[in-house]
This record gives structure tokens, sequence and C-alpha cells, in this order.
């Protein structure tokens, strides 16, 4: 095989390769204003933003409707990006689909803290973990601390039952 025939397929090759990672790179971008909005709550795009859904005003038939919209925030997440959380999360940290605004008033809720700490949620749901771990902090509050303490209002009798929660610090943060 002569130099000429094996340059053209060093060439041959490296464009195949260069428009394979290009459609993989295109295939799997995620962009909140294309989700729909069943799959926007704790989305992350491709940039590494949070997804949040937010009430839009339309024109219809000459009224104003209110309807919902999938958009970017400012919220950036740290080493997330792509990222559309699935069903079991959802339901695993007691959260659900329609998800519009979020609150640290959540944390000041047994039953949630209990499902947010529990293994199932807290081991297993990173994203979800994070978003409320900085809601903690903008709080002053520490999220392993809210456990902890919520694990102990149980465990006396003093809380509603439900799940045992965990106490060890996500390693994924």
């Amino acid at each position: 095989m002569g130099s000429s025939m094996k340059s053209s397929l060093i060439l041959f090759f490296t464009c195949s390769l260069f428009l394979q990672v290009a459609y993989a790179v295109y295939k799997t971008e995620v962009k909140c204003e294309s989700l729909p909005n069943s799959d926007c709550a704790f989305a992350i795009s491709s940039t590494g933003k949070r997804c949040v859904l937010e009430k839009a005003k339309k024109p219809k038939d000459d009224l104003i409707s209110s309807e919902y919209e999938c958009k970017t925030s400012e919220v950036m997440v740290q080493n997330m990006k792509e990222h559309i959380e699935t069903d079991e999360c959802i339901e695993s940290c007691g959260l659900n689909r329609n998800f519009f605004g979020i609150s640290s008033d959540d944390l000041l809720e047994p039953r949630f803290v209990s499902k947010l700490c529990a293994p199932a949620c807290y081991q297993q749901c990173p994203n979800i973990v994070d978003l409320y771990f900085n809601l903690a902090a903008g709080e002053g509050a520490y999220l392993p601390d809210i456990c902890n303490k919520n694990k102990k209002l149980k465990s006396s009798g003093a809380a509603e039952d439900g799940v045992d929660a965990p106490a060890p610090s996500p390693s994924f943060l």
C-alpha cells in the first residue's frame, strides 16, 4: 500500500471519528427550553445550569392564559451536566415532576426530610441532594445535620413515622 493510500485512510478514519463525536455531542445535548415540562424540574442542561419550570403568559384566543415553560436558570451545578432526573429519584425523594418553585421551607417538614435523607434518595440521587444541600447552606444550615436531627427526633418518637435518615455527608458533594 502506497503512502498516498495510507494518508487517505488515516484522513478518512479521522474524519469519521470527528463526525461520530460531533453527532454524539449533538444527540445528547440537553437544552432546558427544549425539554417537555414533564422532564424540566430537577434537570440540568448541557451548560451545567439547572432547568426550572416558570409561569409564562401566552395569548390564547384573545385571552391571556398562564402556562408553564421550562427555562434555564442562572444556577450552576458543579460536576454535573446533561442530566434529567429519573422517576425513581423523584419518587424516592418525595418530589413530583410538576414541581414549581423550590423553597428551603421543605427542609422544615419532617416527612419530606425523612424521604430526602433516606438512603434511596440521599445515596442514589446526587442531583436532588446537591440541590437541597445548597438550599440548606444558603440558610446557614448543613444538610447532614438536618438529617441527623430528623433521625434523632424520630427515634425519640417526637417526629412523624417515616424512613430512617442516614447521617453521612454525601460523597459526591
